[in-house]
């Protein structure tokens, strides 16, 4: 299972629609090939807090792909907890947003969806980056690295 950590908002509100977009053209289709299943807080299918579901399948989640755009605060927040369970996560993020300086640092996709008829012939092309990198990430996680595992190593002590 892959646990796509994204700003979400309302039904038809354009963090939604870019939501949708992405889960559904790229993440979905990119891990497909690694047999994962993509899982979006909103599809959580059980009971409980919603909060502590999310918390569970940022732990629990073979891999996690995180959508930085939009710069959402609780995307960044359930990325952070990820980088402390020191697993595997792959960071996307659409050109017209900038990364924060700590995780800028990481190897991000950066996807250009600024108008239809560049973003539409580069869906493969992305698809396929999104696969490699969760390939690799799934291969060594501790490589890959985080701020919190390169900046703070002593963290867990």
């Amino acid at each position: 299972m892959c646990f796509y950590i994204t700003a979400i908002g309302d039904e038809g509100s354009p963090a939604r629609l870019h939501s949708d977009l992405f889960l559904e053209q790229l993440v979905e289709p990119a891990l497909a090939e690694l047999n994962l299943k993509v899982i979006r807080a909103d599809k959580i299918a059980e009971p409980g807090m919603i909060s502590t579901n999310v918390i569970e399948h940022i732990k629990r989640a073979r891999l996690v792909v995180a959508d930085l755009s939009l710069l959402n605060p609780n995307v960044f927040y359930e990325m952070a907890l990820r980088h402390a369970c020191k697993l595997p996560i792959v960071q996307i993020i659409q050109k017209a947003d900038k990364l924060p300086f700590d995780v800028g640092q990481v190897n991000s996709l950066v996807i250009d969806n600024s108008n239809i008829y560049t973003f539409t012939p580069k869906l493969a092309t992305y698809r396929t980056e999104i696969t490699m990198l969760a390939r690799s990430a799934l291969e060594d996680p501790q490589h890959n690295g985080n701020p919190i595992t390169v900046f703070y190593p002593n963290f867990w002590r």
